[in-house]
């Protein structure tokens, strides 16, 4: 959520840098809803001001026996009461609008970030795009061959696009994720968290999924729950409510979830596979940070994603997404992007994301400074690391030989025994 402060204060500077998202984007209706607000706001002091002192004059008259110009007031209040409870039920759906406004607003991108009609900038790569003397074949067709994925049992259990992983394709998904998640902790730093998977309406409202992305989610609408689509809108309300001490931050949290998605559309290609899913499997990165820390914080994290590539031996590039592909939270998001020579494309398997002050205003998250002073709003962020999906068809794509068996990175071949699969 948007400071409305800073928004009343500079509304054409704040709309410029919204506007650098979505050309459309128009600050007018909240800015009526907020000067209607403040009338009626001030209309409701002025009539609570009134009654106070007719209760001081109703005294007084009570006790010099003046009844009649006693029950004149007292009727005259009467009217004044009842004016001051539709001024105020008037306040409360003025103020719910207000906040249904300020909630669809997007986060204000960074100063750094291209604008929304630009393309991403490349950051930097790692490694040279691998090169076969047979064209390379598609994720799909060598895990099926192997006997690592069966998407017609998986497709029978659930639906379409609902992976199942089979034999060494489960144990190498198992291991992947086991291994990410240990090496965030014993070198990263990170607290370990096991989450629920289900969230309530209040923890989407805080993430920023809701209300926006309502219908993007899996409910269960019977508990007023739902299902998680990244644990970031998990970690996030960790500390939701609570004022954190200076000294503590930054706090970082690493948790693995398989996450849901229902990924409404068509998306051709990306629908094959493991590409587009609606269950995947992903570590995630989470830290609490001051203001001035958040930013070098974000390059912390990205590089952390990047060490998941770099000991695989994967060629990947890392990204700087411009303003109209940010989520509705992040200030800045940097994606990192490993090759699928089977599609000859790059896709993203980490987005790492400085969410500033956004999500933290949402969910009433502050720290105290060391120093003293008012507590102050913590900045969020965020990061996969990695998601496992498009992670196992890299690894398959990029280490595949002439005879459809695939070489091993030497770490994956030790946690699994063997230096092939097939």
């Amino acid at each position: 959520m948007l400071d409305l402060r800073l928004i009343r204060s500079d509304p054409h500077r704040v709309l410029a840098r919204l506007q650098r998202r979505d050309p459309t984007l128009d600050l007018t209706p909240l800015l009526a809803r907020d000067e209607e607000r403040r009338a009626l706001s001030q209309k409701a002091d002025d009539l609570r001001h009134r009654q106070n002192e007719a209760s001081e004059r109703i005294a007084a008259l009570g006790r010099e026996g003046r009844q009649a110009e006693k029950d004149l007031l007292l009727t005259a209040m009467r009217e004044v009461a009842a004016e001051r409870k539709r001024v105020e039920e008037q306040l409360q759906e003025v103020e719910r609008a207000l906040e249904d406004l300020l909630l669809s607003l997007p986060n204000i991108p960074h100063e750094s970030v291209p604008g929304g009609t630009e393309e991403k900038v490349i950051l930097r790569t790692f490694g040279e795009p691998p090169e076969f003397p047979f064209p390379p074949r598609h994720h799909v067709s060598l895990a099926q061959e192997l006997g690592l994925l069966d998407p017609d049992r998986g497709a029978k259990v659930t639906g379409a696009r609902f992976p199942m992983y089979v034999g060494d394709g489960a144990r190498l998904e198992f291991a992947l994720l086991h291994w990410m998640f240990e090496l965030h902790v014993r070198e990263h730093g990170y607290t370990p968290v096991l989450p629920p998977i289900l969230a309530n309406r209040a923890s989407f409202l805080t993430s920023g999924q809701f209300p926006k992305f309502a219908s993007e989610v899996y409910a269960c609408p019977e508990d007023e729950l739902f299902l998680n689509p990244t644990a970031e809108a998990l970690l996030v309300n960790l500390h939701r409510d609570e004022t954190l001490a200076e000294d503590d931050l930054p706090r970082k949290y690493v948790a693995y979830t398989p996450c849901f998605r229902r990924e409404a559309g068509t998306y051709g290609e990306e629908q094959r596979g493991l590409i587009r899913v609606h269950q995947f499997n992903k570590v995630e990165l989470f830290q609490y940070t001051t203001p001035e820390t958040s930013y070098a914080a974000l390059e912390e994290i990205v590089r952390q994603a990047e060490v998941i590539l770099q000991r695989l031996g994967l060629h990947y590039r890392v990204a700087l997404l411009p303003a109209g592909d940010l989520a509705q939270q992040a200030a800045k998001t940097v994606d990192v992007e490993v090759w699928l020579p089977g599609q000859n494309r790059y896709y993203e398997v980490s987005s790492c994301s400085n969410c500033e002050d956004y999500q933290a205003r949402r969910g009433n998250i502050r720290y105290r400074p060391a120093a003293g002073g008012k507590p102050r709003f913590v900045h969020t962020l965020n990061g996969s690391a990695l998601a496992t999906s498009r992670l196992f068809a890299a690894l398959l794509e990029q280490n595949q030989r002439s005879d459809g068996t695939v070489v091993l990175p030497p770490l994956l071949a030790d946690l699994l025994g063997q230096e092939t699969l097939g």
